[in-house]
């Protein structure tokens, strides 16, 4: 129950032991078909470039940055926590000239303050911003961003990680034009995939650059070409066993609808807001901008944060996250993603919180 991974369905585990095909099978091909489409159905966008990163939500961050940024270009991003912040340092290792746009740590960005920014600068290549703050527990509005960066002719650029699977992310009705995120927290997979997907202005993007893309395993002019196509170029062996369980990850996700998942999201942060704030808990956002899936909870004064996140783990089998950056050890980050997202979960944990504390 902390910010990921979450509990896994034994279907997924299921589908992870069964044997391994090749990379290039036909069949295994016919899977990466299978996952794309759903990619797309989950992310609701009909993107071509629709993929998924064989490597964790960090390498979807980089696939993003290092394929839409060329050395001189002028990024706008978005830092209310940890994960903005390591989009300022990828960029910036592009050779992007990065005006930051910050928010205090609990914080929506305001949308002012981006069309200030977009005022500023003279040619944005893109605005980047974190959907769902991982670090701080905050779910940040895109649609007015979005409009903003399309105006300014902009990419509009998204971390999804935490936010993918758990609650509304409308990729295409918000011009979302580039988006990453990881398979370990509301999609319930084992971590290290990272699904992606770019709109055709991307592309267009991609298409005209004018140097090579710094990292080659993730360049997309290369990659794609292992997912399009009758014929599939080679161009790394994909973690066929970790596929097949995303496969029926996906799967699972649609047959419980996307509506249905994010509000049962919902419902389970309501339960459990409720129960801590019956136990003198108090929330670190407010709660219009709260992430369901995952919640940022001060810990009381005189209450010893990391003994009791011990004794959670080594008495209940439970784990919750502590805080990061000017947060540690004084925050806690509850998860309730995918699988961990029921009532047996919140209602165990309280229980234990309540006899501990």
């Amino acid at each position: 129950m902390g910010p990921g991974p979450s509990d896994v369905h034994p279907r997924v585990l299921k589908a992870m032991s069964t044997p391994l095909i090749g990379h290039l099978d036909p069949e295994f091909v016919e899977i990466m078909n299978e996952i794309k489409e759903m990619t797309q159905q989950t992310f609701q966008t009909k993107n071509h470039l629709t993929f998924v990163v064989s490597a964790p939500g960090s390498a979807g961050m980089e696939t993003c940055l290092v394929n839409l940024l060329e050395p001189g270009d002028e990024a706008i991003i978005c830092i209310h926590g940890v994960f903005g912040g390591r989009m300022t340092d990828i960029a910036e290792r592009c050779g992007a000239k990065v005006t930051r746009v910050e928010a205090d740590w609990g914080t929506p960005i305001d949308p002012a303050q981006v069309q200030v920014a977009l005022n500023h600068v003279k040619k944005p290549k893109m605005v980047a911003i974190v959907h769902a703050e991982t670090s701080t527990g905050v779910l940040q509005p895109l649609e007015e961003i979005s409009e903003m960066a399309r105006n300014a002719g902009a990419l509009m650029v998204v971390d999804a990680v935490t936010s993918y699977c758990g609650t509304d992310l409308k990729v295409d009705e918000w011009g979302i034009d580039a988006i990453y995120s990881g398979t370990q927290k509301c999609l319930s997979a084992p971590p290290g995939l990272s699904p992606v997907s770019f709109s055709q202005k991307a592309v267009h993007v991609l298409e005209h650059r004018k140097t090579k893309v710094q990292s080659w395993f993730l360049d997309l002019s290369l990659v794609r070409n292992y997912w399009a196509g009758a014929k599939r170029a080679y161009h790394h062996t994909a973690p066929v066993s970790a596929m097949f369980a995303l496969r029926e990850a996906l799967q699972l996700v649609l047959e419980e609808g996307l509506e249905n998942r994010f509000n049962r999201h919902r419902n389970q942060h309501e339960l459990l807001k409720d129960g801590l704030i019956s136990l003198g808990f108090e929330f670190l956002v407010d709660k219009e901008f709260r992430l369901p899936m995952l919640n940022a909870v001060k810990v009381p004064d005189g209450v010893d944060e990391a003994l009791v996140r011990r004794r959670l783990l080594e008495e209940y089998n439970i784990e919750i996250g502590g805080g990061l950056g000017k947060f540690a050890g004084s925050l806690w980050r509850i998860g309730l993603m995918g699988e961990s997202a029921t009532s047996n979960h919140v209602n165990m944990l309280l229980s234990a919180l309540k006899t501990i504390l």
